[in-house]
């Protein structure tokens, strides 16, 4: 076994592990592992843009910016947390315009800026341009600006290695353990501050814009060390998915003047937020075209879907300001939308919920107690500026403004501390878990438990729940973990076995099904992505919290999930009725 010595390790190259990493390589001695190439992470799928109050084209402040980030999260947000994101969101995009990131420009100079859902002027008078963008290509520039920078900056990279444990000695994190892709060899590497930067686990669901690699690894190896998760109830569903495929389709159309309408060219969302319509918050907007839907006002010959509408456009704004979605439409839906209205539909987007940090990004051992050495930034962690529903635009300032901070602070910790002790054979849980499944000979399919657990969690766990649906996706679930037992592996071999790291991310999802609708089934309110239909309003008298879960075994040796719950931190926002 190969034991590789570094002061901090991140895991993760997307936006938040990339952003890390310029910050702690400076500081640090630092390594980067990831699953990916780095610049086919997630992060370049991110397409409308990254918001701040730089006042650039409207009035604007970064106070309006943290009251719309706590009222479009349904008040489940931690104020503190939002406050700092919302005042270093300034600093971060100023930031990336230095590394050399190519913003669209207004005819002065100055980094354009548009409209997106829930973002406004005055607490909510008017919708505010606040979102800079460089076309709908943002989160793929902000990938590539700081790959280049972090190559620029001689950032160790290990393209192609799976994390699958990270290593605790006496509730301190002091290593990884992974997988190198090429070889199939397990490798060690001791560390002094690990930072988990692994993004989302939208492959729970079958109709979603993420990727295939999304599989909740971060969150998933943090809970099976018995860390806890907060929130997991809390999925976002993105309301301009391509109907049927869940391909993304920006918001930033409806910023650029899109509309939303039904079967009979109605602008519906007139009817929902008269205030600022198409340009809601994503829950608000995802459960309108669901209603639309099963009310008899979908399109389509199965009336199952939504239109939206650019063809009142300039064709020019739409190709020059919305180049990839045009061609999205085009070539998965053969829909011009210069000349037509392109069926959409919600599709599963991003996890509010994660591995449970302070604004330090440290990662917290329960509700309060932090592990030391331990940090996560991006959709894997939980800060809570995102609450209940994330606002638009929010995602690609969360990673740059919290990754930047673990990278800090991860590198800081490492410089006051030395290297603690391995523990035992420290690659033998994972050598362990990958034997198991290689010399498996059962009779169950990846794909299929796969395929049968995103159906069920499409079809019981998406935009509305009841407790008997989720009672339904827990039983379908937990009976997709005993099959999972008996699953078999068909490659046996070393180099490049996909299929192997394939079984191993069913298990992370499996996992992160069961968290979800267990919390889910615990509470007993409508707040934000989280919309019950037998509890339909929000209840701030006994829901006002934020859910903690824990893997734990009982004394007959049977896993179960301990829920508890945390305080929400206010700081000037109390709740309020949510009315756009």
């Amino acid at each position: 076994m190969a034991i590789h010595k570094y002061d901090v390790v991140i895991v993760g190259a997307g936006g938040a592990g990339m952003r890390a990493a310029l910050e702690s390589g400076q500081r640090a001695r630092t390594a980067v592992l990831t699953k990916l190439y780095p610049t086919r992470s997630h992060t370049g799928a991110a397409q409308g843009g990254m918001c701040a109050a730089l006042a650039n084209v409207e009035d604007d402040n970064w106070e309006w910016h943290t009251f719309d980030t706590i009222k479009g999260g349904d008040y489940l947000v931690d104020q503190d947390a939002a406050e700092v994101m919302c005042k270093e969101a300034i600093d971060a995009v100023l930031d990336l315009e230095k590394m050399g990131l190519p913003f669209n420009r207004t005819p002065q100079g100055r980094i354009d800026q548009r409209r997106f859902g829930g973002h406004t002027r005055n607490h909510g008078e008017a919708a505010v341009r606040r979102s800079c963008y460089a076309a709908d290509r943002t989160g793929h520039m902000i990938l590539q600006t700081l790959y280049q920078n972090c190559i620029k900056q001689g950032i160790e990279f290990y393209d192609e290695w799976y994390v699958l444990d990270v290593l605790l000695d006496e509730g301190r994190a002091v290593g990884v353990v992974a997988y190198e892709l090429a070889t199939g060899e397990i490798h060690t590497f001791h560390a002094k501050s690990i930072v988990f930067a692994t993004g989302g686990f939208g492959k729970v669901f079958k109709t979603t814009s993420n990727a295939h690699t999304l599989t909740g690894d971060g969150m998933a190896i943090a809970y099976r060390a018995g860390l806890p998760l907060e929130d997991m109830e809390f999925y976002q569903f993105h309301p301009t998915g391509l109907a049927g495929l869940g391909v993304l389709l920006t918001e930033g159309a409806r910023g650029e003047g899109g509309i939303l309408r039904n079967a009979g060219g109605e602008r519906f969302m007139e009817r929902y937020a008269p205030t600022i319509k198409d340009l809601a918050p994503r829950d608000m907007v995802a459960r309108a075209m669901v209603q639309e839907v099963r009310e008899g006002r979908g399109a389509g010959p199965d009336k199952d879907y939504v239109y939206l509408d650019l063809t009142h456009l300039p064709a020019e704004q739409v190709e020059s300001k919305l180049p990839d979605i045009t061609e999205f439409s085009r070539t998965y839906l053969g829909v011009d939308p210069i000349t037509e209205l392109v069926p959409v539909f919600p599709t599963a987007h991003y996890a509010m919920g994660g591995v449970p940090t302070d604004v330090e990004t440290r990662v917290l051992a329960n509700n309060a107690d932090v592990v030391p050495g331990l940090y996560a930034a991006g959709e894997v962690a939980c800060v809570s500026v995102h609450g209940a529903n994330r606002l638009g635009t929010n995602s690609l300032l969360d990673i740059n403004v919290f990754g930047r901070r673990a990278g800090i602070a991860a590198a800081e910790y490492a410089n006051e501390v030395d290297h603690a002790p391995l523990p035992e054979s420290p690659e033998q849980r994972t050598r362990d878990m990958l034997e198991n499944l290689l010399t498996g000979d059962g009779s169950e399919q990846v794909w299929q438990i796969r395929k049968e657990m995103q159906e069920t969690m499409d079809m019981n766990a998406q935009v509305y729940r009841t407790e008997t649906t989720l009672k339904q996706a827990l039983t379908d679930v937990e009976q997709l973990k005993e099959r999972f037992r008996n699953v078999s592996v068909q490659d046996k071999g070393s180099r490049y076995n996909t299929d192997l790291l394939e079984t191993v991310e069913l298990g992370f999802l499996l996992d992160l099904a069961e968290v979800l609708v267990v919390s889910a089934l615990a509470r007993k309110e409508s707040r934000g992505g989280h919309a019950r239909e037998d509890y339909q309003v929000r209840d701030d008298v006994n829901f006002m919290r934020h859910t903690m879960a824990f893997a734990e075994t009982d004394a007959d040796g049977r896993d179960f999930i301990r829920l508890d719950y945390k305080p929400v931190s206010v700081t000037r926002y109390e709740p309020m009725e949510r009315k756009y």
